[in-house]
């Protein structure tokens, strides 16, 4: 027998009743497939999760320990690194119990903090990205500058940037979520605590909110979106005009797996909140969210890996290390 959940319904408002908030709950629904094909997404995801933890920790460690690879290039990957472990951390722990027992309840404080983890991680992706395709601009298209402009400092004060920004909409947004009121049943038919879901089970004029999260998509998605294009628009110009196919190859060489990391990225977020949302598309919306929370994390190391002598080398040396 499956567990169906019996939600009550309530009015909450947030700030104005403290006993309120520490009581309030949603239920997530998660996916409502039968139990096999639950089990089967539990063991996935527990895999998925472990190689994404050792992949992204293993990038972290041999760029900290590789003195070949203290470039600003492997720098940001490594903050890539720190992200791609901290969001499927914020989800997956807390899909476990949902996906074994078909559903479940968070409260409202843990479903904003789950939140304001996965947006921060989500829009300092999006400038980081943009903060990597500037440093392959500059490689490029300004190598004998490349040094004394991407110097430890100037990277360094990007990448904070980059999280304070990210932490600071995430937190702006959790704010304005707080201020709207939910009338039972709060269901969620989502396996984790995100923006279109809340929004959908709200019994608030949420037109306000969606004007302002329209206004900070502007600088936070899109201007990130055109620092890209422009920089790999400049990047293809410069590599038409390098005279041998080897010397094209090279270039473009270090800018792939970039281009493939920004594509996919991209394309799942806009999947998910750019297409209009439809009864018959919700399944379809989850699949995508659980790949961009869980799934691309696990791969962008192996993205970033493959092919790329630099890890390879510094690999090899680890091991060579511990054998010795």
């Amino acid at each position: 027998m499956e567990k169906k959940l019996k939600p009550q319904g309530h009015k909450v408002y947030p700030w104005g009743q403290a006993k309120t908030l520490e009581t309030f709950k949603f239920f997530l629904l998660g996916f409502q497939v039968r139990e096999c094909l639950r089990i089967f997404l539990f063991c996935l995801l527990l895999v998925v999760y472990f190689g994404t933890i050792c992949g992204n920790l293993l990038i972290l460690t041999l760029v900290s320990t590789s003195k070949n690879l203290h470039t600003p290039m492997y720098f940001f990957i490594s903050q890539l690194s720190i992200s791609d472990i901290l969001l499927p951390t914020d989800i997956v722990p807390n899909t476990f119990p949902i996906l074994l027992n078909n559903g479940g309840a968070i409260t409202f404080i843990s479903c904003m903090t789950q939140y304001v983890v996965f947006c921060s991680s989500e829009v300092f992706e999006c400038l980081l990205l943009s903060v990597m395709s500037y440093d392959r601009y500059v490689a490029i298209c300004n190598p004998l500058r490349y040094s004394s402009i991407m110097t430890t400092a100037y990277c360094m004060k990007l990448a904070i940037a980059s999280w304070l920004l990210g932490f600071s909409i995430a937190l702006i947004a959790a704010i304005i979520i707080s201020l709207l009121s939910f009338c039972g049943p709060n269901i969620i038919d989502h396996f984790f605590c995100d923006l279109l879901p809340l929004l959908d089970i709200s019994c608030s004029d949420v037109f306000f909110f969606q004007v302002v999260a329209f206004l900070l998509s502007i600088p936070f998605v899109f201007t990130p979106i055109v620092i890209i294009i422009y920089s790999y628009a400049n990047i293809a110009a410069v590599i038409l005009r390098i005279p041998s196919s080897t010397g094209r190859q090279k270039a473009f060489s270090t800018c792939s797996s970039h281009l493939i990391v920004v594509s996919i990225f991209y394309w799942t977020i806009f999947s998910v909140y750019c297409v209009p949302s439809r009864e018959e598309t919700l399944t379809i919306s989850k699949l995508i969210s659980l790949l961009y929370t869980v799934f691309i994390p696990m791969v962008n190391p192996i993205i970033y890996s493959f092919r790329n002598k630099d890890i390879n080398k510094a690999s090899y040396e680890i091991i060579h290390k511990y054998r010795t």
